[in-house]
């Protein structure tokens, strides 16, 4: 499934498209030497048959867990179902139904008694019945993209046996059809098939078993079943046929055999894309350096090296708003390693690199990736974050800070206001002896604070002050709404697209929240109590003089960037 698996004298690759476009590989070392019956003629091919049967499944279900969802995977119990429904079909099909409809025109309708004639017939019908199904699977849009995968495999092989260079442009060139193909040895089992059963049908005759000596249901019963018994005499003789005739040098009479199953093989092998001739050439590549180098060590789906999936994770961030740290963070969460441990590790694992994928199948959409993440870290807590609060940004850590210093070691009552994720009522609970009170007017906010809180603070709904009446505080801190209506639109996509606009939303001048804050914050705040805020870099001159009131001592914070960032002043009372 989207892929291709080549062979060589001592090694087997199979290349795979991703879901996300890249290119999976995985390498495999046959073991050497032969087995015995390799050099026993039809025996070596119906075992070769069975085999390639078994690795058939192995490689369906090891592809279909690099392209497709994990959720679509099928289980080998299923898988091992579906193998032994399609052998059924494939017997009821080719054997069952021709024998059938032979045995009906010829003795129940025509009354003809000819072995000869009903052999060709059954013969003529399994063929044609092989073809129709064969047409008929092809116009399967999945069947279809799995033969023109058929038509890459075979271009690249013929690609190579030109001498040509193995570029892309050079495999399509080349013909879908090539002589070593499994059609081939299809078709070869239908005209083998034809001459086995034919003699068959004549013993049969010899040795009187027929419907007059036996009974109709009887004698199909022991025609089937000694057809079965023949399968693998018929083949291991086409395995040998296919063999003799690859190796042939070409000629018109080589030529004549071969073209029948080189036409059959326009049913099964498609004009491919480019996209899958570099899958083929993928596969096949990886197999020459393994034949060429025995050093060179087997690799599994998704042991991709650090380098090249940082060159993905870069390529698949171009145009969102990434910046150079995200690499690492989506590294740190994909190998379960802290960043300075990152250099440790040389290659991932399937599992990992689906983890990367899934991750950058969100985030090239500009959904933020601590969303994506489902969490951040926040002065030195693991922050858990969706879309029903803002994310925790490294700037506000500057207003914990301030807190946690003023408040010190004694104990105190702490009022969060618009908590949001809860980080800062977390930061101040974990660091000081306070009494943490958290609150937001939004109960999804409240329900991701909890998370993060649980249990550390006090949760309340309300619209600031409103469901806080009668309570004081020694400290309320805030990091509100400040982000003027205009401005809303002039962010970028992360933020205006998946944060909540209600956590964003200032108003008009993006003040409507300090206004409000700053005019009901005293009569909630202790004697000498303190208010700090957070806000925009512009935004220092008008929140100072709104303070001005009702607060002295005012202080102005710079961030580390240089901008104004935190106003803490203390309410005024009686005294002052």
């Amino acid at each position: 499934m989207e892929g291709v698996m080549m062979r060589g004298k001592t090694a087997m690759a199979m290349a795979v498209r991703s879901p996300g476009g890249d290119i999976l590989l995985e390498t495999k070392r046959l073991k050497s030497g032969g087995k015995w019956y390799s050099k026993v003629p039809v025996l070596r091919g119906l075992i070769a048959f069975f085999v390639s049967l078994f690795t058939g499944v192995d490689t369906l279900l090891k592809s279909a867990s690099v392209s497709a969802p994990e959720d679509e995977v099928p289980g080998k119990g299923w898988m091992t179902f579906s193998v032994i429904l399609g052998l059924a079909l494939g017997i009821g099909l080719f054997i069952l139904l021709p024998s059938f409809l032979a045995t009906l025109l010829f003795d129940t309708w025509l009354k003809i008694n000819s072995v000869l004639l009903s052999s060709l017939l059954e013969g003529v019908l399994r063929i044609l019945i092989f073809v129709l199904y064969l047409f008929l699977v092809s116009r399967i849009k999945d069947i279809r993209r799995t033969f023109m995968y058929h038509g890459a495999e075979h271009r690249t092989i013929n690609c190579y046996e030109k001498g040509l260079d193995l570029t892309v442009e050079n495999v399509q060139k080349c013909s879908t059809r090539h002589n070593r193909c499994g059609t081939t040895f299809l078709f070869f089992v239908m005209i083998v098939s034809i001459l086995i059963f034919s003699l068959a049908n004549w013993l049969f005759s010899i040795a009187g078993i027929s419907a007059e000596n036996y009974g109709k249901v009887a004698n199909i019963f022991i025609k089937f079943g000694i057809r079965l018994a023949l399968l693998p005499f018929v083949a291991g003789l086409s395995y040998e046929l296919l063999k003799f005739l690859a190796f042939l040098p070409d000629n018109a009479f080589t030529n004549i055999l071969r073209a029948p199953g080189l036409a059959l093989q326009r049913l099964t092998t498609y004009p491919p894309t480019d996209d899958m001739a570099e899958v083929a050439l993928k596969s096949f590549l990886a197999v020459a350096e393994m034949d060429n180098d025995p050093n060179i060590a087997e690799v599994s789906f998704g042991e991709i090296p650090i380098a090249e999936i940082r060159a993905i994770i870069a390529k698949e961030l171009e145009g969102t708003n990434a910046d150079c740290s995200e690499s690492d963070w989506i590294l740190c969460d994909a190998l379960k390693k802290r960043r300075n441990e990152l250099r440790e590790v040389t290659k991932t694992d399937i599992n990992q690199y689906r983890r990367i994928r899934e991750i950058l199948e969100r985030r090239k959409n500009c959904e933020p990736l601590w969303y994506v993440l489902g969490y951040t870290d926040f002065y030195r807590n693991r922050i858990i974050v969706n879309n029903s609060a803002l994310i925790p940004r490294p700037e506000t850590e500057l207003l914990c800070e301030t807190a946690i210093k003023l408040i010190g070691d004694a104990p105190a009552a702490v009022l969060d206001l618009c908590t949001g994720s809860g980080c800062i009522a977390l930061a101040v609970a974990k660091n000081t002896k306070a009494a943490v009170t958290a609150s937001d007017i939004s109960a999804k906010a409240l329900s991701v604070a909890a998370q993060n809180l649980k249990g550390a603070a006090e949760i309340v709904e309300s619209d600031l002050f409103e469901n806080l009446a009668g309570r004081k505080f020694d400290f309320v801190i805030s990091n509100p709404p400040y982000i003027a209506k205009a401005v809303i639109e002039t962010l970028d996509t992360e933020v205006k697209n998946y944060e909540p606009l209600e956590a964003l939303d200032g108003g008009e001048d993006g003040l409507d929240f300090y206004r409000r804050i700053i005019a009901d914050a005293p009569e909630h705040l202790n004697d000498g109590g303190r208010l700090l805020l957070e806000i925009g870099y512009d935004q220092a001159a008008p929140v100072t003089e709104l303070l001005g009131e009702k607060f002295y001592n005012i202080e102005v914070i710079k961030d580390y960037g240089g901008n104004d960032r935190v106003v803490c002043a203390a309410v005024k009372s009686e005294n002052n």
